[in-house]
């Protein structure tokens, strides 16, 4: 199904038909369709989240708590993704999950469409569906990305999710298993593997240590592995 063209590519007729449209603010609870109009019309709102159906307001974002690590681990997918042929990588796109969520995670990974990908662009531009992968930099265990979004990932079928907690620096790499989140676990060398991106290393304790020339090796080892070779063997159109 083709989504209709977005409120926010369409001409400001709403906006100037006399009727005033309410403010946007963080515990709203809104239908997606009211919650795009009044985004819209915030022009001055910079990031808004539609999560179980509740408004959020992204706050200013601090740099060793957010943009920092955000930009660690969106590092270590980029590489992964130039290594992918087929796989395609976003920060922090606009994600049309179901009628009341409308994230905008930071980071998705995802496999083309036309390569058996379970997400697909509208055409206006938006992520439809479920991307393989999802990321989330999370101030602490308290942040929404653990509670309401996790479920929400759940239930609209994302294979994976990655939350790191910044706060107690933690991290969360969870896959979905019978239609729940069970958590992927570091094995004796803390290295965690993706189950639907084979390649895809992360050495937690490097990245938690800001050990990125470790983080990147392992990663390497990853996209040498005879899996990962494979994985881009099966990805590759008349292959």
């Amino acid at each position: 199904m083709v989504r209709h063209q977005s409120l926010r590519q369409q001409p400001d007729v709403e906006l100037t038909s006399g009727t005033p449209i309410p403010p946007l603010e963080s515990g709203d609870r809104l239908s997606r369709h009211e919650f795009e109009r009044r985004y819209q019309a915030a022009t001055h709102v910079k990031k808004a989240e539609l999560i179980e159906g509740v408004v959020y307001l992204a706050s200013p974002l601090r740099f060793e708590r957010h943009a920092e690590p955000h930009s660690k681990v969106i590092t270590w997918l980029c590489l992964y993704q130039i290594a992918t042929p087929g796989v395609r990588l976003g920060i922090e796109p606009t994600v049309l999950l179901d009628q009341d969520n409308e994230p905008q995670p930071d980071g998705v990974l995802f496999i083309d469409q036309k390569l058996g990908g379970k997400s697909r662009l509208s055409e206006d531009d938006y992520i439809e569906g479920a991307p393989e992968l999802v990321l989330e930099v999370a101030a602490s265990s308290a942040a929404y990305d653990l509670h309401d979004k996790k479920k929400a990932y759940r239930r609209n079928g994302i294979q994976e999710y990655i939350v790191w907690q910044i706060f107690e620096n933690k991290l969360h790499w969870f896959r979905l298993s019978e239609s729940e989140y069970v958590p992927l676990i570091a094995d004796t060398d803390g290295i965690i593997q993706s189950q639907v991106f084979p390649g895809l290393w992360l050495a937690v304790t490097a990245l938690l240590e800001g050990d990125m020339a470790k983080v990147i090796a392992i990663l390497q080892a990853g996209l040498n592995s005879p899996k990962h070779a494979d994985f881009v063997q099966h990805l590759t159109p008349n292959s």
